[in-house]
């Protein structure tokens, strides 16, 4: 991956899902054309890679779809090479105790693109795991049932963990979980842990993601404008992604993007 620091290239994707994951809609073939009215320049598929997860109904694909998934993005990469750049890569979800199947998983094929993130996360005394990311009542009174602050506590833990035991490109979702369950303070502790996160981002070589999906959720992307800011000083190269999982949400929002990082400069 090419850095340029500081800035963000905005005619490309870099987070798009299908779906294969069971909560996207559309064919590939329909993203790619979305992205091309949209006047993209290049897309990457970015599709869920989990093991060991403990949570139904499954959000991620299984190897049956991962096949399909490689054949179908390596025909519209051929079918559309002279009008865009299409990329196969994975979110790879990282469980501390399935890592070594994770990093089995990121070196089965030549990626496009490693995006790291942390959807589900087993609480301890429980078998199963919790969904972080989503709106389902049943997530959100586990979480607060938990504790939202030791949990996203746990979260960072097992980022860090994640981003030093998986060769990944970009690290995802730093401040998206438990985005239903708020609000939430970001305590001194949790700061701390952010900035060892970001330390070991920048150590590694990685990027990080400004995902667009915020905007509909909390009116400005993921994460907030005072840890891209904090990512910034760590001197962390930012990538676009819309997160998008409906043809029709590729590049969403990316207009606004430029503002946004000005502003964050500005702090």
């Amino acid at each position: 991956m090419t850095i340029t620091h500081f800035s963000i290239d905005t005619s490309s994707d870099g987070h798009v899902h299908t779906k294969l994951c069971n909560h996207a809609t559309g064919e590939m073939e329909e993203y790619v054309l979305s992205a091309i009215d949209r006047g993209l320049r290049e897309m990457y598929f970015l599709e869920h890679l989990e093991a060991g997860v403990n949570y139904a109904p499954r959000t991620w694909l299984t190897e049956a779809d991962f096949a399909y998934y490689c054949e179908e993005g390596e025909r519209l990469r051929r079918k559309y090479a002279d009008r865009i750049s299409v990329n196969i890569g994975i979110e790879l979800g990282y469980n501390s105790s399935h890592s070594k199947e994770l990093l089995t998983g990121a070196r089965a094929k030549p990626w496009d693109r490693i995006g790291l993130s942390c959807h589900f996360l087993q609480i301890p005394g429980s078998n199963k795991h919790i969904n972080l990311l989503s709106r389902k009542q049943e997530n959100i009174d586990r979480a607060r049932e938990y504790g939202l602050g030791t949990l996203l506590s746990l979260y960072y833990d097992t980022l860090l963990e994640a981003v030093e035991n998986i060769p990944a490109d970009v690290l995802c979702h730093l401040d998206a979980p438990l985005r239903y369950s708020g609000p939430i303070q970001l305590t001194d502790y949790h700061l701390e842990q952010i900035d060892r996160l970001l330390a070991a981002v920048k150590a590694k070589g990685m990027a990080m993601e400004i995902n667009t999906s915020g905007i509909p959720i909390r009116k400005e992307p993921f994460p907030a404008k005072a840890l891209v800011k904090m990512a910034l000083d760590h001197g962390i190269q930012l990538v676009a992604g819309s997160d998008s999982h409906k043809p029709e949400d590729i590049g969403r929002h990316f207009d606004e993007l430029e503002i946004y990082i000005a502003e964050v400069k500005a702090l």
